[in-house]
């Protein structure tokens, strides 16, 4: 039923709420009873002077009776009903349905979207609670100091004759272990807090390291005008001690080191202003830019995840892309399959230690080195983003007879829109980040059960 033919069913649904009778309506309109039945039953069209009088007696505006409920709320319907197919839901009535009950329809949109949120939280609580090492060192000492509390107090009260002397020390142990167990519970909620204090590291190396680049948008225009070694290697030891509040951790200022390194040597062999030139002319193909530039493939996509969004988006105007803010992610990997450089985006997380979904064409290119990988993928949940995949690996190690070549595995992962998602003929391959996090039941790489209940 086309959204035109709803003006009927809109008007019987403000007529109810107002508590009218169909003759009382029909009189003031000036209309018989039985045409306004017809009306209300979507047998009759309506519109000019007759929607007026009877908007008029409804006391609401006629758009509201005419337009029904906004395109968006019924796409958020649509799509609630794809994500749920179990339901069988009676999607050639949800105009209808949005028309006849616009309340209980953003009711649904509204629970959708909150559900949506929850699950994003758990996507970045399940990767800190299972991989974090001082959270788990944390909830060990605090299961030390109640199992040392339970057993000196079941000594006191099991044993009926204690020496005075032996009691003073088994009540010293117990109000030692209950001030450490304080300690360590405030020491746990205000790392989850993350409300830092001078003297306390509440982050690993990986949060420092991501915070670090995030703080800098992940480019560096220190880094991009050139110099000699000696000025860079100046100019990274400057941001890193710059940095303290953020690199805490010795391992984390030795991995932004050798990461800024490779940034500096990146935009020495492919400069800034040049990479724009290309981009503008030849769109976001690393393959065709790094065969005019004689560069690696990987080199051209580290470059281009370097590029702010707001420089980037005005050359993809006439793209399929959606660059925003955030511009384009990154993911790097050795030939563990572990990840080595990351740069997340706001709808497509990275896991900080590895387990990542082994659908990402970032690890089908470890078993097809030398051939560019393009796909497009859409993340598997409520509000699944579409993307752009380009993924590439080749040897980081020099041939040797009879040893096997290092590989280093590089993903691009570019946002689409609605439109340049639509252009595809094949439909997106569905991934995940984790399959912690994954709600598909029906995938043949799952490693383990999702902890998100119900799958898609």
């Amino acid at each position: 039923m086309r959204r035109e033919t709803l003006t009927g069913s809109r008007i019987r649904e403000r007529r109810l709420i107002n508590g009218q009778k169909q003759a009382d309506l029909a009189r003031k309109a000036g209309i018989s009873a039985s045409y306004l039945n017809l009306i209300e039953h979507n047998r009759r069209r309506i519109g000019g002077k007759l929607l007026l009088d009877i908007a008029a007696a409804l006391e609401v505006e006629p758009m509201s009776l005419s337009e029904g409920a906004e395109a968006a709320l019924l796409g958020a319907l649509r799509e609630v009903a794809a994500l749920n197919p179990s339901a069988d839901c009676e999607l050639a009535q949800v105009e209808e349905f949005a028309g006849r009950f616009p309340g209980w329809a953003g009711l649904i949109e509204a629970l959708a979207q909150r559900q949506s949120s929850l699950e994003q939280t758990v996507v970045s609580l399940t990767d800190r609670m299972t991989h974090d090492p001082q959270l788990a060192e944390a909830l060990h000492d605090m299961l030390g100091a109640v199992t040392a509390i339970r057993s000196t107090s079941s000594i006191l009260v099991e044993t009926d004759k204690l020496e005075p002397e032996w009691q003073d020390r088994f009540h010293r142990n117990i109000n030692e272990d209950a001030t450490r167990l304080t300690e360590g519970s405030q020491a746990l909620v205000a790392y989850l807090n993350n409300e830092t204090s001078e003297h306390q590291q509440v982050t690993t190396p990986q949060d420092e390291i991501e915070a670090f680049f995030q703080r800098h948008g992940y480019h560096f225009a220190l880094l991009e005008n050139g110099g000699s070694d000696k000025q860079a290697q100046d100019g990274i030891e400057s941001m890193i001690a710059s940095a303290g509040d953020l690199l805490v951790s010795a391992s984390a200022r030795a991995q932004v080191q050798r990461l800024l390194a490779r940034y500096w040597s990146d935009a020495q062999a492919f400069g800034f202003d040049a990479m724009l030139d290309d981009v503008s002319i030849m769109g976001l193909e690393p393959a065709s830019i790094a065969a005019k530039r004689e560069v690696d493939i990987g080199l051209v996509m580290r470059r281009l995840a370097s590029v702010p969004g707001p420089i980037l988006q005005p050359l993809m105007q006439d793209s399929p892309y959606d660059i925003a803010e955030a511009g384009l992610g990154l993911a790097v990997c050795d030939s563990s399959g572990t990840l080595t450089m990351r740069k997340p985006l706001p709808r497509f997380a990275l896991p900080r230690f590895g387990a990542a979904c082994p659908l990402w064409s970032l690890y089908q290119a470890l078993s097809r080195p030398l051939i560019a990988l393009r796909e497009r993928s859409q993340l598997s949940g409520r509000d699944g983003a579409p993307f752009e995949t380009l993924a590439f690996a080749a040897p980081v190690s020099a041939p040797q007879f009879g040893s096997v070549p290092l590989l280093e595995s590089h993903m691009l992962m570019i946002p689409l829109s609605a439109s340049g998602a639509a252009q595809s003929a094949e439909p997106p391959r569905p991934i995940g980040i984790s399959c912690r996090i994954c709600p598909r039941d029906d995938c043949a790489g799952r490693r383990e059960p999702s902890i998100l209940a119900g799958g898609v």
